[in-house]
């Protein structure tokens, strides 16, 4: 795993400016030439099997987070679920979050959420809180034979481990639209997800023609919180999967990824 024995590297905003539209640009070109790949096929009418389901509160007490912005977060999420729920990956097709979501504005009726910053910090934002339904997809597909063929961690740790149930390190960070999340059907099966808010909860069920044949285990390894050079402290893990059969033998334990991230509180003193 990277060590950062390199300080961080801040750019200027007009660099940042330019290499975020270069980027942009650069995933409409992609979008375009695979289009006929990309799952575009919604249906309401759920498949029998349900593979795995998982749900996270919505409004959370954290700090220095002003609560509107929470309360907001519920609204952008209930119009972008509107553009997932009951999507259908096929066969050899590709879910793209961004694809379908589309980019967030205040005449689609999104509203300021909490967005974070590249250096660590958190500010209002168009569509902020959406990394929520990211981070719950990720998780799900990780308990499937769905493949994710891109995702990006979450470069900051931000708020402490209060009431986590999840490894750190375990969700997906999206900025629209060159940081995507997407996932591949690489079975003979085909896949449906679902999302919808209940009971204060932000709910996702993923279903299949099929059922499964295996369950899945998702754990870290090699956790550690080191001071960094520069200051402050460093939060590394590898996340692992387990898949295991119907006899509970374990037949594959293998790699998903490794995070490492600059920790904007102190560890050792209690939230």
């Amino acid at each position: 795993m990277q060590n950062f024995k390199n300080k961080p590297i801040k750019r200027s905003k007009i660099r940042l400016f330019i290499g975020k539209n270069l980027f942009t640009f650069k995933r409409f070109l992609y979008w375009y030439s695979r289009k006929s790949t990309f799952s575009k096929e919604i249906s309401l009418n759920s498949m029998e099997n349900i593979i795995f389901t998982h749900k996270t509160p919505l409004i959370r007490d954290l700090k220095n987070v002003l609560m509107y912005l929470q309360y907001n977060k519920v609204t952008n999420l209930k119009i972008a679920i509107k553009k997932l729920n009951g999507i259908i990956i096929k066969p050899n097709e590709t879910f793209s979050y961004w694809y379908l979501i589309r980019k967030p504005t205040y005449r689609k009726g999104y509203l300021d959420g909490v967005i974070l910053t590249p250096d660590g910090n958190f500010k209002p934002g168009v569509g902020g809180g959406l990394c929520q339904l990211s981070n719950l997809i990720y998780w799900i597909v990780l308990h499937s034979p769905l493949e994710v063929i891109e995702r990006h961690r979450h470069s900051h740790d931000v708020f402490p481990d209060t009431n986590r149930t999840q490894p750190f390190g375990s969700g997906a960070t999206c900025v629209y639209n060159y940081m995507d999340l997407q996932i591949y059907n690489p079975t003979n099966n085909t896949y449906q997800l679902f999302l919808y808010i209940q009971d204060g909860k932000l709910v996702g069920e993923l279903r299949s023609n099929s059922k499964s044949l295996y369950s899945y285990k998702i754990y870290e390894e090699n956790h550690s919180i080191s001071p960094d050079i520069f200051g402050g402290y460093i939060r590394k893990n590898v996340i692992m999967r387990k898949t295991i059969n119907f006899n509970n033998d374990i037949i594959k334990d293998e790699f998903i990824t490794e995070n490492h991230a600059y920790m904007t509180y102190n560890p050792y003193i209690s939230s």
